[in-house]
């Protein structure tokens, strides 16, 4: 697409004086982006619905396969009643993604195993004591309630809850049902405990298998795509919606119109991302993605995004709030706005297309150059607004203009160097080098 130039004139109504603005903004680069951030849109949303249907496809499957235990005679006569037990598991187990099928998995029969183990030494215990009745029920009192409050206080503890808050419920529930069936002496407590542990198992064999083998969801992935989606996401709100800071307004025509819900759901990715490293962890190497992979170092990118995120909308709220934030500035100052916007928005891309190609940025030096330069055109700006005469509110509204955009840079910088870092804990591949100086 070729770029076009649009001088927008205003008049600027005064009883003293006539004012004239004359501003060049290329719109092409604008509306390109928006449209290319409309499709990926689309594109990302029909994605995450083919990603659920495959689902529930594999939730149906998996259903199925364990349900045969009571629809096929020869596995029923083998398993019984406890085969509800393996369709408990499935139901309980299977997760959206492989790495949380895995893990819940994993807590699943490592707290069946710990708690089995010990209902079935408690309850053998209490049984073969030989005090009689009332002595078994106080042996098996008494372990239950020792168990239940320390399986209750590890649930409290912020580094077991975090992973293994399944595994300790799964401990305490089986641990209860296996000690409290032996008070009966008419029922077999080591029996009934392997019982249920082979349907677990068969349960979590189903759930593991459908999940890693029959169109795998990573979670790995989706954490993957969606730093990288974000720093997209940015660059096009700078690009197109803070570009808005470089048209001049009359008080009654204050058409600023950024859409910052991007930012918003920025700000509230934390707790997305925790989850999404927490699984990607369980998950076995695929891909790209190795043992051992460096995803703390997405959770610090993800931190920075959401500060760089918050520096952006409160620019864009700060020029919402202001009457004429801008108009004070000179036509070369306002160019200077512009020039660092799109260095901005350039510098997030080149990041951006670093990490999704999973190579290194060669233009390091070229990005720290130019941040630097931002900087002192900032300064620049500062420096030649003293010398015009200007009102308390629009030399506020400049200085908070360039406080923030500073931020913004300073934040940037700081992405660069995460995403270095990653590289070279992640052994990222030869470098690329797109970004022009």
């Amino acid at each position: 697409m070729e770029l076009s130039d649009h001088v927008i004139a205003i008049n600027g109504e005064d009883k003293k004086e006539n004012k004239t603005f004359q501003i060049e903004v290329a719109l092409a680069p604008i509306i390109s982006h928006s449209i290319a951030s409309n499709s990926r849109v689309k594109k990302v949303q029909r994605d995450d619905e083919t990603r659920k249907m495959i689902h529930c496809i594999k939730v149906g499957i998996s259903l199925v396969l364990v349900s045969l235990l009571y629809l096929l005679n020869p596995l029923f006569e083998q398993v019984g009643e406890n085969a509800m037990w393996a369709i408990m598991t499935v139901v309980v187990m299977f997760e959206f993604s492989a790495g949380a099928t895995l893990g819940k998995g994993f807590n699943r029969g490592l707290g069946t195993i710990i708690g089995g183990g010990l209902g079935c030494l408690a309850a053998v215990f209490a049984q073969s004591i030989g005090i009689g009745k009332v002595g078994n029920s106080i042996i098996v009192g008494a372990s239950v309630f020792i168990f239940g409050s320390f399986a209750t206080y590890l649930r409290l503890l912020p580094r077991i809850k975090k992973r293994y808050d399944y595994g300790v419920m799964i401990f305490l529930l089986t641990f209860n049902l296996i000690v409290v069936s032996g008070v009966r002496a008419n029922v077999e407590v080591l029996d009934l405990a392997r019982q249920r542990l082979l349907n677990i198992v068969m349960g979590f064999i189903v759930c593991v298998c459908v999940s890693l083998f029959v169109f795998p969801l990573w979670a790995s992935d989706e954490l993957h795509h969606s730093i990288v989606s974000r720093f997209h996401d940015l660059a096009n709100i700078i690009q197109g919606c803070l570009g808005e800071c470089t048209k001049i307004v009359s008080e009654k025509e204050n058409q600023l119109c950024a859409n910052f819900n991007v930012c918003k759901s920025v700000l509230n990715s934390k707790s997305k991302d925790e989850s999404l490293v927490n699984f990607a962890k369980w998950e076995p190497w695929h891909g790209k993605f190795g043992y051992s992979y460096p995803w703390g170092r997405y959770l610090k990118i993800g931190e920075v995004l959401r500060e760089l995120a918050a520096f952006i909308l409160a620019v864009g709220r700060c020029l919402e709030t202001s009457k004429e934030p801008m108009a004070s500035l000179r036509e070369s100052q306002l160019e200077t706005c512009e020039a660092i916007k799109s260095k901005v928005a350039c510098i997030l891309r080149e990041l951006g297309e670093s990490m999704k190609q999973m190579r290194k940025c060669d233009a390091k030096a070229i990005i720290l150059a130019q941040l630097k330069s931002a900087r002192e055109d900032l300064n620049l700006i500062i420096s030649t607004s003293k010398k015009v005469e200007l009102e308390d509110s629009q030399v506020l509204a400049m200085a908070s203009m360039v406080f923030l955009l500073k931020e913004v840079l300073g934040k940037v910088e700081e992405l660069v160097k995460e995403v270095e870092e990653l590289g070279d804990s992640a052994g990222f591949g030869t470098p690329i080098t797109t970004l022009s100086s």
